[in-house]
């Protein structure tokens, strides 16, 4: 839908999973891929002016390499509008191994970005190798029942000090052993999952990581 004198003449948000070897591709080449798929989806993309000019496409969050999720969302401008039938399927006819396709929806032109609204994601924690259940479950429930857990971490080449206890929302060990981690992201903070094994105790684990769900504002 039109609306006022906006170069966007439709919006488009379209969730997507990263799986297989995708998942070692990094946020920037993960959005030149997807600007190549759309390209060759024949999708009217817009355009930035000036001598330089961009994709108007923009990853809600960004994914630390080596994780798989199922929830990722890319948020895409074009210059005229195109029916949503079939488009899915003509999509994922142009995506390499590991891009896979859920949903795709317009959304109001004007519509607040989603990088702004993010807020937290949870994550499943899968153990490749055995681990004790109770043990983990205890370190689950002290790191819950903390105030106060002040760690250090790099930020622009100097180390600053944070709470890190805010940035859980939740931690537990589901029916078949794994940890699933709620936690923040965005701009009111940022954790990511490894730092939580670290805290455990458990960052030297072998683990494989997914992404369940992004939770937005409102």
């Amino acid at each position: 839908m039109t609306q006022d004198n906006s170069p966007i003449k439709q919006r488009l948000q379209i969730t997507f999973g990263k799986f297989d070897e995708l998942i070692y591709t990094s946020n920037l080449d993960l959005a030149k891929i997807w600007e190549r798929v759309l390209r060759r989806a024949e999708l009217p993309i817009l355009y930035s002016e000036g001598f330089n000019p961009r994709p108007r496409i923009q990853l809600a969050s960004a994914l630390p390499l080596g994780i798989s999720s199922e929830c990722e969302i890319l948020d895409v401008a074009l210059r005229e509008p195109i029916s949503l039938d079939g488009l899915a399927q003509r999509i994922l006819e142009k995506s390499p191994t590991g891009l896979r396709v859920f949903d795709i929806r317009e959304v109001p032109i004007r519509a607040q970005a989603l990088q702004a609204l993010i807020r937290s994601a949870e994550y499943r924690i899968h153990f490749e190798d055995p681990l004790d259940r109770a043990a983990l479950a205890e370190k689950v429930q002290a790191l819950l029942n903390a105030d106060t857990l002040e760690r250090e971490r790099e930020r622009k080449g100097s180390m600053v000090k944070f709470n890190l206890r805010p940035l859980v929302h939740d931690l537990y060990v589901d029916e078949a052993g794994d940890l699933i981690a709620h936690l923040s992201i965005g701009e009111q903070g940022n954790l990511r999952p490894d730092e939580i094994l670290q805290e455990l105790g458990l960052g030297d684990l072998v683990v494989s990581i997914h992404r369940l769900r992004i939770h937005f504002a409102g």
